[in-house]
């Protein structure tokens, strides 16, 4: 599902990212494929520096479909960023990648707090990130990093999810497994 990225995966990444429906919403926008090399290239330097955690997400033939990333890290915390190609939309691999990949940070590489900075006028991934029960809003309790993340404009929402609250949400998910397979049987 997840893998390290690799720049070989480049030119399949570089035509899904630049459909209209996702282009707007990636972090690191390029305008060819040999701008999109090279920021593949720096994204692998500046992970073996420690800077960001950069996952390309797989379907399940191994073909990569998206990215996932932890950028700005700090303090043990970091800001998500996800795209995944429109063919992909819907299908259920935002989900299966955020599992993966946040159970890698928390429980392998010691983070501690992802951020999630989401535009505004970006109402499926807002509404996306409400869904989860493990996300919190943190436009009030994080004011101070909302305002440096907006520079003084009202672009962004701010949500937050912590390692504890991720771990109870699947400590949780657990016990209703469990508890489904002892009333199945």
């Amino acid at each position: 599902m997840l893998k390290k990225r690799d720049i070989h995966d480049s030119h399949a990444l570089y035509e899904l990212m630049v459909h209209p429906d996702v282009f707007p919403f990636v972090r690191h926008k390029t305008n060819s494929i040999d701008e999109y090399l090279f920021i593949t290239k720096q994204t692998i330097e500046a992970e073996e520096r420690g800077e960001l955690i950069s996952r390309t997400i797989l379907d399940e033939w191994g073909s990569p479909i998206g990215t996932i990333s932890l950028f700005d890290i700090q303090d043990k915390a970091g800001f998500l960023g996800t795209w995944l190609g429109k063919p992909y939309h819907g299908k259920g691999y935002n989900k299966l990648a955020k599992d993966a990949f946040f159970h890698e940070l928390f429980y392998e590489l010691d983070i501690e707090t992802i951020f999630l900075r989401i535009r505004k006028q970006n109402i499926r991934s807002t509404k996306a990130a409400e869904k989860l029960p493990y996300v919190v809003n943190a436009n009030e309790t994080r004011a101070a990093l909302l305002e440096q993340i907006n520079n003084g404009e009202d672009l962004y929402n701010l949500f937050e999810i912590t390692k504890d609250r991720y771990t109870f949400y699947t400590y949780q998910q657990g016990t209703e497994m469990d508890d489904q397979q002892l009333k199945e049987a």
